[in-house]
């Protein structure tokens, strides 16, 4: 191993002497103090790295990322190498693809800016840095940029989307993997792509095994990254040799050509709350990986000062809503977090969005057939104007959904009433107790007939509700083909098939499927459904069984309908019983001119069709019991 020094010479020379040898010959030098991270700089290589407290700092750099001595160490003298905070050196001959770390006070640390990490092969090893400069042909990349009111998210972890065999792609797992499945988002629907965590993390971080197999479990979810500027180098075709960026790049291209954002998970843990780091890294992804938005988890973290306290006014906040290079991304935060903050409609008006917990519990709830949901169930299909009313906000602030990774898939949602998270080695005890599930007589998989068919029926009332709900609808990946995780609502530690998308199940839920693509397709095709505002008075009429005003406080109804006016160019009505016995409900008359027709009924095993039998007006329907009916106004022939 090479050591060098880097202090002052006893004897001084002439300056301009020193000058010339500076310039010329030497391969070190002082360096700048920015920007952090590595960047080439006039044929040489830049390191910068901020530690307020450091007393030495070494910059070791590696030949592999199994070795435990460096080939070369550079100690930086903090008299020539430090600019306030900032540790820099410039270094001559230092090819992309070197590896490098830091040691701070004998501590070995990997450089918060680095942009893509090399895993060692064995687990007591620290992981190195790679230093990257590494160009990339965007050729004529424009972000689609649609808006809130057109947008319908799909939430997908990148491994488990292609990891399993049935997804026959030849990148199982990687960012290679899921542009593969581009043609299947297409062909869904979606407009944007919601990543889990896609930032370099530990998977070996979590210690449990399954008690069953006494197999070690992983950290898949990855909500605890190490490095916030890196792709996961696991995510590649090609390892973590470097080419994790360039591959997730060539994804992030091939889904705006496509039409499809992509919105990533950004995970803040108290420690990282370095105002500049956060700010800097969320640029970096819109800049060099042309990102389209970040969901925050927890973002209420971002509401606290460093002693944990919640501020009135995070300037935090305010200033990654209104930074000119994050401008247009969208922002989505998760309001709630393990200190128990929850600061619902306290993030700065127009430019955040939020997971809308609130519509999550209530739909659920309603159609488990809880009683005195209906006024609840009524406000969040109209866009929650309860939680967004305030000045400036819409129902585009929330985000709707009925389950995401954090919980039970919607298969697991109608087929357990209990959690069962006993392979997570923690004696069942993690993840939620209460998830606003049912069973319908038996826990778990049934070949019962009519188990089945009342599941398959709660299923499409969920989706059906989620997609014609005012606000920004997202859907777990993999609820389109009933996937499911066997009733584990806390799956973080399962990289195995209780994750991965099993594609068969797209074959055999076939109609499920089909049904998420017609929906959607019916929501694009009437955007007064999607429009981020809320309904007047005129655009939204609630109806009971006999057409009169629901008694909304009547805890044992439910039963409802709703006639949605798009100024009389677009008539709806739609129909919902969650109650266990079906019901004759009187249907309104259809505008003048117009015949009603038949666009879905959950309870049979028709395709969604604008072009359905007509229904007459001001006569019963037989509205069948844990089901929705929708109707669309057509002008008569």
């Amino acid at each position: 191993m090479e050591t060098t020094f880097l202090s002052h010479g006893p004897a001084p020379r002439p300056f301009a002497e020193c000058l010339a040898e500076y310039s010329e010959k030497s391969d070190i030098r002082r360096g700048m103090p920015a920007p952090l991270g590595a960047h080439a700089l006039e044929g040489g290589v830049n390191f910068a790295l901020f530690s307020r407290y450091a007393q030495r700092v070494r910059l070791e750099l590696y030949r592999e990322a199994d070795e435990l001595e460096p080939m070369r160490a550079l100690d930086l003298d903090p008299a020539r190498h430090r600019t306030g905070d900032i540790w820099h050196i410039w270094i001559k001959g230092v090819a992309p693809g070197q590896l490098y770390a830091y040691r701070v006070d004998d501590r070995l640390m990997l450089d918060p800016f680095a942009v893509a990490i090399k895993a060692p092969s064995a687990r007591e090893i620290s992981p190195r840095c790679i230093y990257l400069e590494e160009p990339f042909d965007w050729r004529d990349d424009k972000p689609p940029r649609h808006p809130w009111s057109r947008t319908v998210i799909y939430e997908t972890h990148v491994r488990g989307l292609t990891a399993h065999a049935s997804s026959q792609v030849l990148g199982p797992g990687t960012f290679r993997g899921l542009t593969e499945k581009i043609p299947y988002f297409q062909e869904l629907g979606v407009t944007a792509i919601e990543l889990m965590p896609v930032q370099e993390f530990d998977a070996n971080r979590c210690k449990r095994y399954d008690p069953a197999t006494g197999e070690r479990l992983r950290n898949y979810w990855g909500y605890e990254p190490i490095a916030l500027f890196a792709p996961n180098g696991a995510y590649s075709s090609a390892g973590d040799s470097g080419q994790q960026t360039l591959e997730f790049k060539e994804m992030v291209r091939q889904l705006h050509a496509a039409g499809i954002e992509v919105i990533v998970d950004i995970v803040l843990e108290r420690r990282d709350l370095v105002r500049q780091l956060i700010v800097s890294a969320l640029r970096y992804w819109v800049m060099e990986m042309h990102i389209d938005g970040f969901r925050f988890e927890p973002a209420s973290i971002l509401g606290r000062d460093s002693s944990g306290a919640v501020l009135c006014n995070p300037a935090l906040l305010e200033q990654i809503a209104e930074d000119p290079i994050l401008h247009d991304t969208k922002l989505i935060a998760t309001t709630w977090e393990g200190a128990g903050a929850n600061r619902v409609r306290t993030f700065p008006r127009n430019r955040w969005a939020e997971w809308n917990v609130r519509y999550r519990d209530d739909v659920r709830r309603f159609w488990r057939g809880d009683p005195g949901m209906l006024p609840a169930f009524a406000s969040r299909i109209c866009g929650s104007e309860d939680l967004y009313g305030r000045a400036g906000q819409g129902p585009g602030c929330g985000v709707n959904f009925i389950t995401s990774h954090d919980g039970f898939t919607l298969e697991d949602l109608v087929s357990y009433q209990l959690k069962h998270n006993l392979a997570n080695g923690e004696g069942n005890l993690d993840g939620p107790d209460e998830n606003y599930s049912a069973n319908y007589g038996i826990e778990g998989p049934t070949e019962d007939k009519h188990v089945e068919s009342l599941r398959k029926r709660q299923i499409k009332n969920f989706l059906l509700t989620l997609l014609v709900s005012r606000g920004v609808p997202m859907l777990l990946g993999g609820d389109e083909m009933r996937r499911t995780q066997r009733g584990n609502n806390n799956a973080y530690c399962q990289d195995n098939e209780t994750n991965w998308y099993d594609w068969s199940r797209q074959r055999l839920h076939a109609d499920i499927h089909a049904f998420v693509q017609d929906m959607i397709a019916f929501r694009r095709n009437h955007p007064v459904l999607s429009r981020d505002r809320f309904y007047t008075a005129e655009e939204v009429r609630w109806l009971s069984p006999h057409l009169g005003e629901p008694n909304w406080s009547d805890a044992r109804a439910r039963t409802m309908g709703c006639l949605i006016r798009d100024g009389g160019s677009d008539t709806l009505c739609f129909m919902f019983n969650a109650g266990d016995t079906g019901i004759s409900f009187l249907v309104p008359y259809a505008p003048p001119g117009h015949e009603w027709r038949l666009v879905v009924d959950t309870s049979v095993d028709l395709p969604v069709s604008e072009r359905g039998p007509v229904v007459q007006g001001g006569r019963p329907y037989d509205l069948a019991p844990s089901s929705t009916v929708a109707l669309v106004a057509r002008e008569m022939v």
